[in-house]
């Protein structure tokens, strides 16, 4: 079913990183960085589906060769890094939505150039647009969106002040412009409307809708959210202790909600009971935020398992059961793997070890080194030369 899914981020210098890098890992394409000379090369990316920049309309019909360096994706990065004086400034914002999978791969790329268009002419910036196919390890359904925006405003003479979404809130005050956190509300309200009408257009009867829950006036808990690391543990049959921790903060506001509805629970004081009451843990949903899990609610409730090689069996059974609802059950040997148990994984794993450094013995006449060890360790998964940290990891 088509979700809502956007995430608001900027790229700033006091968390260490630049729009080089980011542009170059969105984009699946090398950009060497001419002050430092690191080379990011992401090229072997497969996922990338589309990629283009766009500009604001009054500048798209420019003659000449005016606007030529902001349509090159290097030198449009350049410049938004030279532009920047400050060891913490931020030099680029992104704006990351996820795709209607009901729609074909066309009708996705007509939606993210829309919403592109109107984030260019709204804010007057150049926006460096991505679209990205789900990876093999996840959600089929995780079709999204890069877009990646300057934060100064883009001119034939180079890049000006700063656009009014990125100025100082004090500025943005005097200026009579409203607060940042209401413009998003109403990014986020015209990005609902665009995808709605792209998947009324194409005859979809799924809608999607950026209000909250208590919004909508439905009365439930937000589902927890796995982040794609946990969700790939689990599906290894590993444990998880991040996933853990979600799956137990939301038994407990499940427990509060319910202790609080029962008859006599504000007389009483429910907390402590409720703290000690759970439901099944839910499902993991997979890298797409907010994905719809089925049969939350109507389990029974009951005590929670203590053991952590517990709840990281009860966690795989979940996730099994989940893969069947969804129609993908898995095959027997990953379910094999996926019930074997922590110990056992690392046990094995010790002794194909021992077994390898006994082997090496026999041929050079002694272990494997420290430095060949660190050696033989695999590269990123994208095999780049140099690169810096991961600006997608959500995804």
């Amino acid at each position: 079913m088509a979700i809502f899914h956007m995430q608001i981020k900027t790229v700033t210098r006091a968390q260490g990183r630049n729009a080089l890098a980011s542009a170059a890992y969105r984009a699946g394409e090398s950009i060497r960085d001419e002050r430092t000379g690191v080379v990011y090369d992401h090229r072997k990316r497969q996922d990338v589906l589309h990629k283009e920049i766009l500009l604001p309309s009054r500048l798209e019909g420019a003659a000449g060769v005016g606007m030529d360096w902001a349509r090159d994706r290097s030198s449009l990065w350049h410049a938004a890094e030279r532009s920047e004086r400050q060891r913490n400034s931020r030099v680029a914002r992104e704006y990351m939505v996820a795709l209607p999978a009901e729609l074909s791969g066309g009708e996705q790329v007509a939606l993210a150039r829309a919403f592109s268009r109107e984030i260019a002419d709204r804010y007057h910036v150049a926006v460096d647009l991505a679209v990205h196919a789900p990876r093999p390890y996840g959600d089929p359904r995780n079709f999204h969106a890069h877009l990646l925006t300057t934060t100064r405003e883009v001119t034939p003479e180079g890049l000006g002040a700063k656009t009014g979404l990125d100025m100082q809130g004090t500025v943005r005050a005097e200026l009579g412009l409203p607060p940042s956190r209401q413009q998003f509300k109403a990014l986020r309200e015209r990005w609902a409307e665009l995808a709605n009408e792209a998947l009324q257009h194409a005859q979809v009867p799924e809608r999607i809708d950026h209000r909250s829950l208590a919004e909508r006036g439905i009365d439930r808990e937000p589902r927890p959210n796995l982040p794609v690391a946990a969700v790939a543990a689990l599906r290894r049959g590993e444990r998880s202790e991040l996933a853990e921790r979600l799956f137990e903060r939301y038994h407990e506001r499940l427990a509060r909600r319910q202790a609080a509805q029962e008859p006599g629970a504000g007389e009483r004081g429910a907390a402590p009971r409720a703290l000690e009451e759970r439901t099944a843990p839910v499902p993991p949903q997979g890298p797409r935020a907010a994905a719809a899990l089925p049969g939350t609610e109507e389990q029974a409730p009951g005590p929670a398992p203590r053991d952590s090689e517990a709840r990281r069996q009860q966690a795989v059974r979940d996730w099994l059961g989940y893969r069947a609802a969804q129609g993908r059950p898995v095959g027997a040997a990953e379910e094999r793997q996926a019930r074997q148990g922590a110990e056992d994984l690392r046990r094995q794993a010790i002794e194909a070890w021992r077994s390898l450094r006994a082997k090496e013995g026999e041929s050079r006449g002694g272990g494997l080194t420290a430095g060949r060890d660190r050696q033989a360790q695999p590269e990123g998964s994208l095999g780049q030369r140099s690169r810096g940290p991961d600006p997608d990891h959500s995804l």
